[in-house]
C-alpha cells in the first residue's frame, strides 16, 4: 500500500514565512505591512504574530511594529554551533581590522543564508547583515562566492550566460564582488569557504565606501577562511 505524504501545516507555514519577512526586511514592520506580504487579513497575521512574540521569536516595540526577537539569536547559535564558534574570532577580527561588517554565508535552497555576522567596533557606519537574511544564490558575492562551489548541474534553472562566466572568473580570481546586487549603495566581496561535512559556505564583509582595493580585501578574507579551515581540521 503506498505511503500517503501528510499535510503541509498551512499555520506552521505562514508563521516561518513571517519570521523569513522579517529578516528579510532589515527594519521593523507595522501588523498591516506584515499581513500585506504574507497575503493574508490582517487578523490571521495578528493572530500568528502574537505566537511568534509568546515565543520571544519576534518582538513589538512601543509603535507596535515587529522584529524579530532575541530568541531567534539564540535559536540560530545552534545551528552549526562548532564552526559559529570557530568562526567568530576570525569574523571579529576582519570587522574590526577592516571597519566592514563581516559574516558568514551558507547554502540552502538555492539562497544564502547568513548563520553569523560581526560589526566593526569603532566604524563611524556599519551596514547591518542580521543572522537569518536571505537571498538567492544567483546575486550578492557571497551567494555567488557559494555558487562558484556547487556543480553547474545543480545550479538554479535561471542562471544566465551572463552569471556564468562571471561564475568561472570566481573559480579562478578565488573571490566574488557586488555592487548594489543586494542593498542599494553597498558592496560585497566573498571568498569561498569549503569544509568537510558542511555546506557550501562563503565569509564575506559588505560595506559602503573603502580605500582598499577588492583583492585587498579578499586576500584578508581568504587568511581568515583558512584559518577557520585550519581550526575546525578542515
Amino acid at each position: 500500500m503506498a505511503q500517503q505524504t501528510a499535510p503541509a501545516s498551512q499555520t506552521l507555514s505562514r508563521g516561518i514565512r513571517l519570521l523569513e519577512i522579517l529578516a528579510d526586511a532589515r527594519t521593523a514592520l507595522s501588523i498591516d505591512e506584515l499581513a500585506a506580504r504574507l497575503g493574508v487579513h490582517r487578523s490571521i497575521a495578528y493572530r500568528l504574530l502574537r505566537t511568534l512574540q509568546d515565543h520571544g521569536l519576534i518582538v513589538r516595540d512601543a509603535a507596535g511594529l515587529m522584529a524579530l526577537g532575541p530568541r531567534m539569536a539564540a535559536l540560530a547559535a545552534g545551528v552549526a554551533h562548532d564552526l559559529q564558534a570557530e568562526a567568530l574570532p576570525e569574523l571579529t577580527a576582519v570587522a574590526n581590522e577592516l571597519g566592514m561588517t563581516c559574516f558568514l554565508g551558507v547554502l540552502d535552497a538555492g539562497e544564502c543564508i547568513t548563520l553569523v555576522s560581526v560589526e566593526p567596533r569603532h566604524a563611524v557606519a556599519s551596514v547591518v547583515q542580521h543572522p537569518g537574511a536571505r537571498h538567492p544564490v544567483t546575486v550578492g558575492a557571497p551567494g555567488k562566492a557559494i555558487l562558484a562551489q556547487v556543480r553547474d548541474e545543480e545550479w538554479p534553472a535561471d542562471v544566465s550566460s551572463t552569471l556564468r562566466d562571471e561564475v568561472a572568473r570566481i573559480r579562478v580570481d578565488g573571490f566574488a564582488t557586488s555592487h548594489d546586487e543586494v542593498i542599494p549603495t553597498v558592496q560585497a566581496v566573498a571568498v569561498p569557504l569549503q569544509l568537510r561535512g558542511q555546506r557550501p559556505l562563503a565569509i564575506a564583509v559588505v560595506h559602503v565606501a573603502t580605500d582598499l582595493t577588492d583583492p585587498q580585501i579578499a586576500a584578508r578574507l581568504r587568511e581568515s577562511a583558512d584559518a577557520i579551515r585550519a581550526s575546525l581540521g578542515a
